[in-house]
């Protein structure tokens, strides 16, 4: 079993920055739903997998908004106009054999996370298709990630050359060192370098601060004052493995 887990919004939203605007003639409207249906025909056909499902965000508040209201708050909304054919490009999917599927205040990534962690439990193989970091902590044996527009896997060593971390540290790293791209604050003055090393040193973040008080200097200090936004930042970015999809995995047999 090999299953293709497409992060809708990822996909979609750059296909649509990536594709020229002209004018008032309807014609952006179609070259993208049109791009978005070719590169998801294109994935398909690269990777041969035996299932295959596109995962949305939730559409009202996720559950990380309503317990950090800032969470990406720095992000531009969806323009009005993609908003409007997003249903096309969902029903273009479909008729390529891809569901795409949603939960009520979660993000596309948990669903990806719940799901691929669910088919490697099973024995299965996984490729997430995504250019989002988040993906990064999922990484095994099982689970590999795959950008779709540098036409590049991104395994362990991409992560350890990239982050100086192991897969199973990045979200710890990203909680220390803050996460601009979500609007996430870490511990102020650590950064991603002495982030590593700390967890080089440590191994996690609960070791680390367990032996806080080993810690001399400014970066004692900056932890110290810290620490509930470090472990708020990790509870943020940690993706969800147990989402109730309300899916069975037979759902997304994907049939050439």
């Amino acid at each position: 079993m090999l299953a293709l887990l497409i992060d809708g919004p990822n996909l979609i939203r750059r296909i649509y920055a990536g594709t020229p605007s002209s004018g008032e003639d309807g014609s952006h409207r179609i070259r993208v739903i049109e791009s978005c249906a070719s590169s998801l025909s294109r994935a398909l056909e690269a990777h041969q997998p035996t299932h295959a499902l596109c995962a949305m965000d939730a559409r009202e508040t996720s559950w990380r908004r309503n317990l950090f209201p800032s969470y990406k708050k720095n992000r531009k909304p969806m323009p009005s106009d993609l908003v409007e054919m997003w249903e096309q490009i969902v029903q273009g999917f479909y008729n390529k054999g891809v569901l795409s599927i949603e939960v009520a205040e979660f993000e596309a990534d948990d669903l990806i996370a719940t799901i691929a962690r669910r088919i490697e439990k099973a024995g299965g193989s996984v490729t997430i298709l995504s250019t989002d970091k988040s993906f990064f902590q999922l990484i095994s044996n099982s689970i590999g990630i795959y950008d779709h527009f540098a036409d590049r896997a991104r395994g362990r060593d991409y992560v350890k050359q990239k982050f100086g971390v192991e897969p199973d540290q990045l979200v710890d790293l990203l909680a220390l060192a803050g996460d601009s791209s979500a609007n996430i604050i870490g511990a102020r003055g650590i950064g991603l370098q002495t982030g590593a090393k700390l967890l080089a040193q440590y191994g996690n973040l609960d070791a680390l601060f367990n032996s806080i008080d080993e810690l001399d200097g400014a970066h004692g200090k900056y932890l110290r004052k810290s620490e509930k936004n470090v472990r708020l930042a990790r509870r943020l970015l940690a993706l969800c493995t147990d989402v109730v999809i309300g899916n069975n995995l037979k759902e997304f047999r994907y049939l050439v």
